[in-house]
């Protein structure tokens, strides 16, 4: 089915209805056509049969009436963006949607403020391989009088002992594959739980 826009014979009503449905169109941009024309045709559905009541003499008071039932598309339709993000992003596992789902998420819940930690932890991860390619012996994973005493950057080596050497870089590429692959699953095992 495919999104008709309704027609008013008055043009100040046409234009305040215009420029509500280009709202909706803005506010549902990050999602996917079908779910952006799906909520766009449920809100002109609603507009429609609100148009047909005519409890209001003129148009444009009625059409006003309709959209105040129905409020502001960027305040209705946040949560509903935001969880629709959040399934397209356990679902692909891509970093760009899944940063996109916890910010639009940030604000439903102390676990998404978690599951945004964890995230940037694992960007530390990111940054302590490329700190050992360009500062090379001061970053690594440090033992000293045979237990561990450090994993990351140290100005002081001194009776330090950096044990992974060149293979630092590979065990913590794998790490945050591993670590990152662990922390989506549990976002998406929390999403199903919620869903029940």
């Amino acid at each position: 089915m495919e999104f008709k826009e309704i027609q008013f014979k008055d043009s100040n009503t046409q234009r305040v209805y215009n420029n509500y449905i280009k709202n909706i169109k803005n506010v549902t941009k990050p999602l996917s056509k079908i779910d952006s024309q799906e909520i766009l045709m449920e809100f002109n559905s609603h507009i429609y049969e609100s148009m047909q009541s005519k409890k209001s003499k003129s148009e444009l008071d009625t059409l006003l009436n309709a959209i105040d039932k129905l409020g502001s598309p960027e305040e209705i339709l946040k949560p509903l963006i935001a969880d629709k993000m959040m399934d397209k992003a356990t679902k692909s596992f891509n970093p760009l949607h899944i940063l996109q789902a916890l910010t639009l998420n940030i604000t439903n819940g102390i676990s998404y403020i978690i599951f945004a930690v964890l995230y940037l932890f694992l960007g530390s991860f990111i940054f302590l391989i490329f700190a050992k390619i360009f500062k090379g012996n001061q970053i690594g994973m440090f033992f000293k009088d045979g237990s561990f005493k450090l994993l990351g950057l140290t100005s002081n080596t001194n009776g330090y002992e950096e044990v992974l050497g060149n293979w630092f870089i590979t065990v913590m590429l794998l790490t945050t594959a591993v670590l990152y692959f662990i922390i989506t699953l549990l976002l998406k095992l929390k999403r199903t739980i919620n869903k029940k």
